[in-house]
């Protein structure tokens, strides 16, 4: 039977007095039991948790006996979490096994026993005679490796490059890199830890093929090895599904949010801490006034940040008007990331902003949480899949510096004057080198920003403080074009809109007749399968 129970703070399963769990549908054989079971997405009901668009981790436990009159069995070992997103719709396109495709992957890369290496390998896309469109993209994660391959960029590179850059890869954001790399600044597909394989819209695909399209492509990959492990080899990569048959629109993609940097702070203990980076309205006004008057469709988004973060939000406003939210995830798992497909495209107008708004919790870190490369940094973007494709891609802002600085004490500061080989990677990351020494007041005297953040004695209240100022300071806009290029607005400050802090959701009105009115339904399908040695070992059904 399948009755809708509820746990406590002491793991004791009780009956729950309302019953809103019904069974669909049941079979059960030698190796299988599948229940198919529904419920409304708001229950009404305090002991239920409301299913919304976010993070589900689902949790689930069996044992070869029935419950009995005593209560439940104890279910040993067999026991599992999944976090899914139980609303996103799934792309149920056919795609043909015969398609054509290619695979992007590294070979034999020695991963370090470091904490955190990022991995560039240059490919060049297979020569194709016209234009094509890729349909769909897999991660190809080595066995083994899916906790240690945290996530993988590709990038658009320079059309102007040649055939001798594919000799080797090198580590990114590294002095001594490869001078080719620098030229790969479009992102063109994103895949994160825990997301499976994207599959295009019908009417849309990523272009490959033509001259505007990326001949050669950098792909960065994300080694997490927290443990240290040495010895690791990695072969993980990505395959292209593509099809001689066109689709009406070619996708592009835009990086949206805070520019990694440690502009980009959190300080310690502190169990709610927001962050924001503006696509700004200056940015979106010209790249979009110039390339796309009537807008562009978003149909998927992948929110991205680490190991402090809780919950990302997308939030959009048209003449200053907020709509509904573009995307977000209230329950972010660092380990589930992958792109959601909107059930309704959203078209983004000139004059439009958009702000990825990230909620972040360190309570048990005693240092300021930087902004950087780390999974124990922190990052705060979003990842738009959209079309038709623009000459924009990257929308993102820089909070002012000296505000913050001020905010702890700082009276003084001077430059030095230092030599830098590669500058774009000291301007862009900001983790070779740091361009303030602090002059005065005392306790400062001669100390990095990094240093004196530390150094400062921060109390739960000066830490909303510090929130409070950070969301208001002017920005710094980041509005970047294909190879390199950038909109004019590129470096101007901006004000951040004035918009209403903490956005609030809509509420849910829960009383007797509108339950019963509630037409919105999950249906979850739960199969265990059972080995033959398990049932050599439990006996049959």
């Amino acid at each position: 039977f399948q009755q809708d129970y509820f746990t406590d703070e002491n793991r004791v399963l009780k009956k729950d007095p309302q019953q809103d769990y019904h069974l669909e549908y049941a079979m059960e054989n030698n190796t299988h039991t599948i229940l198919a079971f529904s419920r409304e997405l708001h229950t009404c009901d305090t002991n239920d948790k409301t299913i919304t668009e976010s993070t589900v981790r689902v949790i689930w436990a069996y044992h070869h006996k029935d419950m009995g009159e005593a209560g439940q069995n104890y279910h040993g070992s067999n026991r599992g979490t999944k976090s899914l997103r139980l609303l996103n719709p799934e792309k149920e396109e056919v795609l043909s096994a015969s398609l054509p495709y290619f695979d992007l992957t590294n070979k034999d890369v020695p991963v370090p026993d470091k904490d955190t290496t990022y991995w560039c390998q240059m490919f060049k896309i297979p020569v194709q005679n016209e234009k094509h469109h890729v349909t769909k993209v897999e991660p190809l994660i080595q066995k083994g490796h899916e906790n240690l391959v945290h996530h993988i960029l590709l990038y658009q590179c320079s059309s102007n490059l040649n055939d001798s850059v594919l000799d080797y890869g090198h580590e990114c954001y590294h002095p001594n890199m490869p001078d080719s790399f620098l030229t790969c600044e479009t992102v063109i597909f994103a895949w994160a830890i825990g997301g499976e394989g994207f599959t295009y819209p019908p009417h849309v695909g990523l272009s490959i093929g033509t001259a505007a399209d990326p001949q050669f492509v950098l792909m960065e990959v994300h080694y997490d090895n927290p443990s240290y492990t040495e010895g690791l080899i990695d072969n993980s990569g990505l395959r292209l599904i593509y099809t001689p048959v066109l689709r009406k629109y070619d996708a592009g993609v835009i990086e949206a949010g805070l520019w990694v940097s440690l502009f980009h702070n959190i300080p310690p203990g502190m169990p709610e801490f927001v962050s924001e980076g503006h696509c700004t309205l200056e940015c979106l006004e010209e790249a979009l006034g110039a390339e796309r008057p009537t807008g562009i469709h978003v149909f998927a988004v992948l929110l991205h940040a680490h190991l402090a973060g809780r919950a990302i939000r997308m939030r959009h406003f048209h003449n200053g008007e907020e709509q509904k939210l573009l995307a977000y995830d209230d329950e972010f798992d660092f380990n589930f990331q992958e792109f959601q497909y909107l059930k309704e495209e959203r078209t983004i107008l000139p004059g439009d902003n958009l702000i990825t708004e990230c909620h972040y919790s360190t309570v048990d870190r005693i240092r300021m949480t930087w902004g950087g490369l780390s999974t124990r940094n922190e990052m705060c973007l979003s990842y738009l899949l959209y079309y038709p494709r623009i000459n924009l891609t990257r929308c993102a802002s820089i909070p002012d510096i000296m505000e913050q600085l001020q905010f702890i004490g700082v009276k003084e500061i001077y430059r030095p004057v230092r030599q830098v080989k590669n500058l774009w990677i000291c301007v862009a990351h900001l983790f070779l080198t740091w361009p303030f020494i602090i002059k005065s007041p005392k306790q400062y005297k001669n100390l990095s920003f990094m240093d004196a953040m530390n150094k400062f004695k921060w109390s739960r209240s000066e830490g909303v403080s510090y929130n409070e100022l950070v969301l208001k300071l002017p920005v710094n806009v980041r509005c970047s074009k294909t190879d390199n290029a950038e909109w004019s607005i590129q470096g101007m400050t901006a004000l951040p809109p004035e918009i209403e802090r903490p956005y609030k959701t809509e509420p849910v009105i829960c009383s007797s007749s509108s339950c019963l009115r509630c037409s919105l339904f999950l249906t979850l399908l739960f199969v265990v399968h059972v080995t033959a040695s398990t049932i050599a070992n439990i006996g049959p059904f």
